[in-house]
């Protein structure tokens, strides 16, 4: 384990515990993923977090004018101090770490459904209801659509993959008589 993800497991923590005792869990989360996408869309935006000749007042300065009063204060006092203490870089690992602390509390877990279309709502609600009752949690699903798996769905819940799609079908038959030959 490294020191970065060390560091971020305890940022995440204290995060963790704030948001619990506010009440404030889904949306402390909802937040930090919409700040790694502001980062992520704005590659020039993250280097300027990143840069180390920028003093961290004037980054938090920054956060401020980026984000105004789109984020609570526990995030923004987060940022603040992952900002002062120059962990920029931890941003990403404090909210997978703040995801899995969240997920154990509350028994949940993710999953990523794979699919060669998007799932409609009660696909989803099926899908929710099968895994739960598999994995013993509540199921959080994220739909990524990939048409190469021509039916059927993937569904992978932290690093358990379950492959019902045709062409993993197709791969397994494929496989089986590659080994009778």
């Amino acid at each position: 384990m490294s020191g970065g993800t060390i560091v971020a497991k305890r940022y995440a923590r204290a995060l963790f515990e704030v948001a619990r005792e506010q009440n404030l869990v889904a949306q402390v989360e909802e937040e930090l993923r919409s700040v790694l996408a502001v980062i992520r869309d704005n590659p020039d935006f993250g280097q300027l977090l990143q840069h180390p000749n920028i003093a961290s007042a004037a980054k938090v300065e920054m956060v401020k004018e980026v984000f105004g009063d789109q984020l609570s204060e526990t995030v923004f006092n987060t940022l603040c101090l992952l900002l002062e203490r120059r962990r920029e870089d931890a941003l990403s690992y404090v909210l997978d770490a703040f995801v899995a602390i969240a997920n154990e509390a509350l028994g949940q877990a993710n999953a990523v459904v794979t699919s060669p279309t998007a799932l409609s709502d009660k696909e989803k609600e099926e899908i929710t209801a099968q895994f739960g009752k598999l994995v013993g949690k509540k199921i959080r699903i994220e739909n990524v659509i990939d048409a190469s798996l021509i039916g059927g769905v993937q569904v992978q819940i932290g690093d358990r993959l379950f492959d019902g799609s045709l062409s993993g079908k197709l791969t397994r038959l494929q496989n089986s008589f590659s080994k009778a030959q």
